[in-house]
């Protein structure tokens, strides 16, 4: 019986060993671990330039600031798209052209958005939009538009809605 538990005493004893060896060399593997980060931009809605490279599978397969996107052809590398400041102003009425001018805000010139008209898309002067919050309408005789974004509100004031319109009001 002593024989057995000596034994099993070593046992433990080697056990513990390889486990400590174990967490040492897997913490210096953490350690070694580099973490790759996604280049800026997001993927473009439509596929509308020739790829740099096919067959990716990250962001770092691909050339310069290129990102990793799939299509409807697979994954390929592309020049990334980015989401310009602003709001796109919403429809007041009726339909726009039913043409894809734009699928990204990379692909309009200066500070414009790729907005929706209502049937297609096209590059559009986007709203300011200004902080702070429009407080609950209250029951005002003003039925009207008198502005459709902060923009047109002069100094601090947002374009808030009304009881049955929109007009520019102090921000809460």
């Amino acid at each position: 019986m002593g024989k057995h538990l000596s034994t099993a005493c070593a046992l433990i004893l080697v056990f513990g060993a390889l486990v400590h060896f174990d967490t040492v060399f897997s913490a210096e593997a953490v350690s070694k671990t580099t973490v790759i980060l996604p280049k800026p931009g997001h993927c473009p809605r439509r596929l509308n330039v020739v790829p740099s490279h096919r067959g990716c599978l990250c962001d770092e397969d691909c050339p310069a600031d290129h990102k990793c996107c799939v299509f409807d052809c697979g994954a390929v590398c592309v020049p990334p798209a980015f989401t310009k400041p602003g709001v796109c102003p919403r429809r007041t009425r009726g339909f726009g052209v039913c043409a894809e001018y734009c699928s990204n805000d990379s692909d309009c010139p200066s500070d414009e958005k790729c907005c929706s008209n209502g049937c297609g898309h096209q590059c559009t002067k986007p709203f300011t939009v200004k902080p702070g919050r429009c407080a609950l309408p209250k029951t005002t005789p003003m039925c009207a538009e008198y502005c459709y974004h902060d923009g047109q509100c002069p100094g601090e004031q947002k374009c808030c809605r009304t009881t049955c319109g929109h007009a520019c009001s102090e921000p809460c």
